[in-house]
C-alpha cells in the first residue's frame, strides 16, 4: 500500500466527554488498587452512557482473597471521579447513577503471562488524559 492511498484519522474530544469521564474512572480504580496493593495487576475499562456507568476487566492480586474487598469500593471510587468532574445533572448526576461493576479475578492464562512483569497485551496510544507532564 503506497502512503498516499490511505487516510489516518484520530479522535480528540473535549473536557466533560464521556471518554474522558471514563478514562478517569479507569484510572482512578487503577491507582486505588497499586496503592494497597503494589503488585496489582489491573485491566480496567468504563463505560458511560446516560444515567449509567458500567466498570470491567479484570484484577490479579497475589492475595486473591482480598479481592473481594478491594470490589466492594469501586463504585465509590466512579461516583467520587463523577462527582469531582461535576455531574449533577438530572440525567446523570454522581449520587443517583447506576455504578453496574462487571470487575472479575484475572485469568489464570493471563497471570501466567504477567506474573514476571511482562505485558498481558499490546496497544497503541497516541494520548490519554494525565497532568503528569508539561506536554
Amino acid at each position: 500500500m503506497s502512503r498516499q492511498n490511505y487516510v489516518f484519522t484520530s479522535e480528540s474530544v473535549s473536557e466533560g466527554h464521556p471518554d474522558k469521564l471514563c478514562d478517569q474512572i479507569s484510572d482512578a480504580v487503577l491507582d486505588a488498587l497499586l496503592a494497597e496493593d503494589p503488585n496489582a495487576r489491573v485491566a480496567c475499562e468504563a463505560f458511560a452512557t446516560t444515567g449509567m456507568v458500567m466498570i470491567g476487566g479484570e484484577i490479579g492480586l497475589d492475595d486473591k482473597d482480598r479481592l473481594s474487598h478491594y470490589m466492594n469500593g469501586i463504585s465509590q471510587i466512579a461516583r467520587d471521579v463523577i462527582r469531582d468532574i461535576g455531574y449533577e445533572q438530572e440525567k446523570f448526576h454522581w449520587n443517583t447513577c447506576k455504578v453496574l461493576n462487571v470487575l472479575h479475578e484475572q485469568s489464570a492464562h493471563i497471570w501466567q503471562g504477567v506474573k514476571n512483569d511482562a505485558a498481558g497485551d499490546q496497544g497503541i496510544m497516541f494520548g490519554y488524559a494525565v497532568d503528569e507532564t508539561p506536554s
